[in-house]
């Protein structure tokens, strides 16, 4: 872990230069620019609510609120790791012909995704207003839930990237994984659906559900999540960043015989 942050330190200008590059590449030749990063939220969420409102009528207050905080957290994650999976491949003719430390590809990619979700908190406030969510000192916690979020994705981007150099059907297992992922994440149904047996699952074991809990505790009900599980997401968290920058820094060495 130092000598990532060792690597950003001395990289810097050209990590700012990545992340400037993949932001504007995701709005070039967009009439709406970054505006859709705040109109396409409320899009998705307006019609998923009206779906699963009629559908299934859950007893969820401020549905809306509920939705668009699962959808927001779980798709930064989702587009980071997509990102991060080909930040080395993407940039092969680079490193082959010059030395570029590795993992700032993947720095950089998360980064931007990130610089996105925070674009769609935007989207997040308007309905947190509209629906009248009450405001309380709780709220100054949330920074610390979007950075147990990102170190997550990150963890798992270092370890996607690697994996992906020499396993290229790693991108499609990933892709159904995240699919049955979503479904297993009371992103737009409420927790107390699942059976109880499954509810123990997704508690411990999906880190998603701790930080969208955490979240959804302070906004909707203006209660501060329990310590055991903030300390469920922390770990999860930082275990898995240090296993995707263990992965990555052993193997890195080879990436340059499989790009």
């Amino acid at each position: 872990m130092t000598n990532t942050i060792d690597v950003i330190k001395k990289y810097l200008p050209l990590y700012k230069e990545l992340v400037k590059k993949d932001i504007k590449l995701k709005y070039r030749r967009s009439f709406l620019g970054y505006v859709w990063s705040i109109l396409n939220p409320l899009l998705i969420m307006c019609i998923m609510v009206v779906v699963f409102s009629t559908m299934f009528k859950w007893d969820i207050a401020n549905y809306p609120v509920y939705l668009i905080i699962g959808q927001t957290l779980f798709n930064f994650m989702t587009e980071a790791t997509n990102k991060a999976m080909w930040a080395v491949l993407g940039n092969a003719a680079l490193l082959k012909k010059t030395y570029v430390p590795k993992e700032v590809f993947v720095l950089s990619t998360v980064s931007s995704s990130f610089v996105n979700m925070l674009f769609s908190l935007a989207a997040m406030l308007i309905v947190f207003i509209v629906c009248g969510i009450h405001w309380s000192w709780y709220l100054i916690f949330l920074p610390f839930i979007l950075l147990e979020v990102l170190v997550f994705s990150l963890g798992l981007g270092f370890f996607l990237a690697e994996s992906c150099v020499f396993f290229r059907d790693i991108q499609y297992i990933y892709g159904a994984f995240v699919t049955a992922w979503n479904y297993a994440t009371p992103v737009f149904y409420p927790y107390e659906q699942l059976p109880y047996w499954m509810q123990t699952i997704v508690k411990w074991l999906n880190p998603m559900f701790s930080y969208l809990q955490q979240f959804r505790l302070i906004v909707l009900y203006g209660i501060f999540p329990s310590w055991r599980l903030i300390a469920v997401g922390v770990a999860w968290a930082v275990a898995i960043l240090i296993f995707g920058v263990w992965r990555f820094k052993k193997n890195q060495d080879r990436f340059i015989l499989y790009i």
